[in-house]
């Protein structure tokens, strides 16, 4: 009797076997369902073998076979494979947190067809730029697999490239990929893509999608239905019959790595596809992640350059920096920034004011006793959001209303520290009441008609004074801003996490090109107390690739990413003492001294070492060789698994790690 072989959701590295008599080897790739426990659930078929190893008495029957859906394809459960053994994740998780909701109901929801989309008419190609056209012409999908790294300035005209590439591509009756980084840059991409392809079957994936929508789209493109993929991280194991080239926009963006489930890159998956399948891979950035200029620096990836804007009309912004030391601060705006301001709104223009960090203030104190307004389930303050009353935790959600009186001493008079955004725009408000100023943050914008309504708002001139966080610093256009101010960037510049200084870079040089892309001359004031600092002086000069090169000298010399190659384990459980005491065991086993090439470091707290009543403590493991650490691994995961743990304490491996 045939014996199924199947890759269950559970966080266990194997597959479960199940007799089937009707099945044969054309049901690989299948979903079936499949009794487990006391249970059911819903697994996909991976092998359909002759025997088990299990006494075929012992095995279970499995349920009805899923033939809804076509099999997932042999290059999809290959992915997921490499996923699973390069992340040390369980392939059952992998296969089934690639699909759709719907596909891993027991019981789905009834299908409705979906609303047909709205008409919209061609719009006409701009003329590409000398430097466009070089690159365009550098990418042949014919040549099979190539990995392209686009340095592109802010405002070069790399989305034109993408969508020349796509043009290409879907003439030769290929699929194609595209991946942002967040949600909030899906919709005006989308609206561009479908402008330029109105015949061509374009679909979204992103997690803000209501979940019979995902699922519509997910089989427009799985069935080959849709040409065009739009999507965040998790597309990136789209099954796509016709794939003929992938493109990652702002590659360098921390929104591609996963940080919970299954601990993955999509952009290193994505090269890993691209590679696999036969062909090209576009990263595009103003910014690149160093990884990525490194290899393009070598030979493994194909650097192309787009050192002017699009725009014959448009330059690169001016960047000032302002010594805040030698200044008097108002909310901590200096009056060349207000003075600034002021010069826009006469002339008609935009101006954003950057800070990110939302709410009113960053914490509430006592001056009495020193009470502050600390999260009682984190290491962290809860931020105070005055036009809520609430204090509320940005890690872990917990809010309070805010206290009239301290409570440890019942001093009445206790004050706001810091400054968010919330309080900068209520500033703003009292110096500039002629203006019409526009927050936007997590707080003001919590859906996609939220952040459309907000755009449009902007684009028609609703708004003369823009307050806002990280949310406005990519992939935005907005032909009246003129001014960018930055307030509150000095504190990157000397975190404990070496990755600091190349997102503060990327962040600033982001959002210091969202001022004069148009005709408009931009300008852009930095403020801080270390004015001296090389990443301010590589900003003035928009010196991306000088300071990626010093950075990278300062990583070589230090033994840092990417010339070191690392995993780190992480353990959370009521007591510090548990989580310490699981991860010296673990450091200690006798598979890490049998490979002399990996260096296991002390565990440590991490650096929010509470979180949501949970203490947290990690173990950072580093070998020279990524074949040397991908071969111990697998070892070392295997006897962490048999660690005798405190029945709350839980743990996992990711590999690559990005936060510290």
């Amino acid at each position: 009797m045939p014996v199924l072989r199947v890759a269950l959701d559970l966080p266990l590295h194997r597959l479960f076997d199940y007799v089937a008599a009707e099945a044969s080897t054309a049901d690989v790739g299948l979903r079936v369902r499949v009794p487990f426990g006391r249970g059911e659930k819903i697994g996909i078929i991976v092998e359909v073998a002759a025997g088990s190893d299990w006494p075929l008495e012992q095995l279970k029957v499995a349920g009805e076979i899923l033939r809804d859906v076509p099999p997932l394809p042999a290059d999809f459960l290959r992915l997921c494979e490499f996923a699973s053994s390069y992340y040390q994740a369980a392939y059952g998780e992998v296969l089934l947190q690639a699909l759709p909701a719907g596909l891993k109901r027991l019981d789905p929801p009834t299908r409705r067809n979906a609303r047909p989309a709205k008409v919209t008419e061609s719009v006409p190609r701009p003329e590409l730029t000398v430097e466009q056209a070089v690159a365009v012409e550098a990418i042949d999908p014919a040549t099979g697999f190539a990995a392209h790294l686009l340095h592109g300035v802010t405002g070069s005209g790399k989305t034109e490239v993408y969508l020349r590439l796509i043009e290409r591509t879907l003439a030769a009756g290929q699929q194609v990929l595209l991946l942002v980084p967040e949600i909030n840059l899906t919709p005006q991409l989308e609206g561009r893509v479908r402008a330029r392809f109105p015949e061509t079957g374009v679909v979204s994936l992103h997690s803000e999608l209501a979940e019979a929508a995902r699922e519509r789209n997910w089989r427009a493109a799985f069935a080959g239905e849709a040409s065009i993929v739009l999507g965040t991280r998790l597309a990136i194991f789209t099954p796509l019959p016709r794939l003929g080239l992938i493109i990652i926009d702002e590659e360098h963006d921390s929104s591609f790595k996963q940080q919970d489930g299954m601990r993955y890159s999509a952009r290193d998956v994505g090269v890993f596809r691209a590679r696999q399948l036969g062909i090209p891979i576009l990263l595009g950035s103003a910014t690149p992640s160093l990884e990525s200029w490194a290899n393009a620096q070598g030979t493994r990836y194909n650097l192309l350059t787009l050192k002017e804007r699009a725009n014959p009309e448009a330059s690169l912004p001016t960047v000032h920096v302002l010594d805040t030391r030698k200044m008097v601060l108002q909310e901590g705006v200096s009056a060349a920034l207000v003075a600034g301001i002021r010069e826009r709104l006469a002339r008609g223009e935009q101006s954003l004011v950057f800070l990110n960090r939302r709410g009113y203030a960053p914490v509430l104190a006592c001056p009495a006793c020193g009470w502050v307004s600390r999260c009682t389930r984190c290491a962290a303050n809860m931020v105070l959001h005055l036009a809520d009353r609430r204090l509320r935790c940005h890690h872990c959600g917990c809010e309070h209303r805010i206290p009239k009186a301290c409570p440890t001493c019942g001093n009445q008079d206790i004050h706001p520290f810091g400054r968010g955004t919330q309080r900068l725009e209520g500033w703003l408000r009292e110096t500039f009441p002629e203006a019409r100023i526009l927050r936007v943050d997590r707080d003001s914008v919590k859906s996609r008609k939220q952040w459309e309504a907000i755009l449009e708002r902007i684009h028609g001139g609703e708004a003369d004074i823009l307050v806002g966080t990280q949310m406005l610093a990519k992939g935005h256009d907005f032909p009246k801003l003129t001014l960018v101010g930055v307030l509150g960037a000095d504190s990157a510049l000397f975190a404990a996490d070496w990755r600091a200084p190349e997102r503060l870079f990327a962040q600033l040089m982001q959002v210091a090109g969202r001022a004069g892309r148009a005709e408009l001359k931009g300008e852009v004031l930095i403020q801080t107390q270390y004015p001296d600092h090389s990443l301010y002086a590589a900003l003035v000069k928009h010196d991306y690739p000088g300071f990626a090169a010093t950075l990278l000298k300062e990583r070589e010399q230090a033994g840092f990413p990417p010339y070191a190659f690392q995993a780190m384990l992480r353990a959370e459980a009521p007591l510090m003492a548990d989580a310490i005491a699981f991860l010296t065991t673990a450091a200690s086993l006798p598979v890490v001294a049998e490979h002399g090439n990996i260096l296991v470091f002390d565990p440590i707290p991490m650096k929010m070492a509470r979180l949501a009543n949970l203490e947290r403590g990690q173990l950072l493991v580093e070998s020279h060789s990524r074949p040397a650490m991908q071969a111990f691994l697998p070892y070392w995961r295997e006897a962490v698994e048999g660690i005798k743990a405190p029945a709350k304490l839980r743990w996992h491996i990711e590999v690559d790690p990005y936060e510290f």
